[in-house]
């Protein structure tokens, strides 16, 4: 049973279980787990935030959501591999099922949750990775840490290097600037090498619109192995990966660099390798 009920106005002073197992005929435990999880939301004067914490009090005015879906709380989130703490920022091998930010129905299997809940500490986001793409991730600790990282994201001041298996081959590099949500993205893409059918590709982004590579390959009739929103029927797994990663240090100001293992990167499948 899924329950989504937006902007429960609160009349009396009360505590947040108590208002909505009232509201929605759900048990306090699995309220509880709504919460923890991500799936509830208090809208208090002009803040809007996820309300976790059990015991806390609602007021007259404020205003509560909640989007309850069985199927998505009982998700089990993937296991992140931490490569680098630097304590104001670390970087992580995502795996495929980590969203970047989760949504209204939870973030419990988002990696900057996974890992503030690991670390213990906060976590903000300074760029992303699609949910079924896996590699390297930068994350900030601090506020001051997270304006820091997210303005090199932003003025193209990072490396990111991706790799891909498409279909097809894909004799020479090519720059792809095909707009993508109507607005400007550019795509860089060259052969690493070739098998019987399909390519392995190398690519860098000068933008980082949602899906933008995957978009972009489609466009050049290259879709990802794996990839079947844009065209592929493989039923491999999207063969995308972040596989480099470099920025200065928000503490230092020196480049760092990170690079995924071979043995973890987009590969032919050996019996198809040429």
């Amino acid at each position: 049973m899924m329950i989504e009920l937006t902007d429960l106005a609160v009349s009396t002073e009360t505590y947040a279980t108590d208002f909505l197992a009232q509201e929605t005929g759900l048990s306090k435990s699995k309220i509880k787990t709504t919460m923890t999880r991500g799936a509830v939301w208090l809208k208090s004067g002009s803040s809007v935030k996820r309300l976790r914490r059990a015991k806390a009090k609602l007021v007259p005015g404020d205003l509560v959501s909640i989007y309850y879906s069985p199927k998505v709380l009982e998700a089990v989130p993937a296991k992140a591999i931490l490569v680098d703490d630097q304590s104001s920022f670390s970087v992580w091998e995502k795996p495929v099922g980590l969203m970047s930010g989760g949504s209204r129905f939870g973030d419990h299997c988002s990696i900057n949750r996974v890992v503030e809940q690991q670390l213990d500490r906060p976590t903000f986001l300074v760029h992303r990775l699609d949910r079924y793409v896996w590699g390297l991730m930068v994350l900030a600790h601090s506020k001051s840490a997270a304006a820091h990282l997210a303005g090199q994201f932003q003025d193209r001041k990072t490396t990111k290097i991706y790799h891909a298996i498409v279909h097809g081959k894909l004799l020479e590099e090519r720059v792809i600037n095909t707009p993508v949500d109507n607005k400007m993205a550019s795509s860089t893409v060259k052969p690493i090498s070739l098998d019987a059918d399909t390519s392995l590709i190398e690519v860098r982004i000068e933008t980082g619109r949602k899906h933008q590579i995957r978009q972009h390959l489609a466009s050049i009739d290259h879709p990802v192995v794996g990839d079947r929103q844009y065209g592929s029927q493989d039923m491999k797994g999207i063969q995308l990966a972040a596989v480099e990663l470099g920025f200065k240090s928000p503490l230092s100001g020196e480049w760092q660099s990170y690079a995924l293992a071979d043995n973890k990167r987009p590969a032919f499948r050996p019996q198809e390798a040429k």
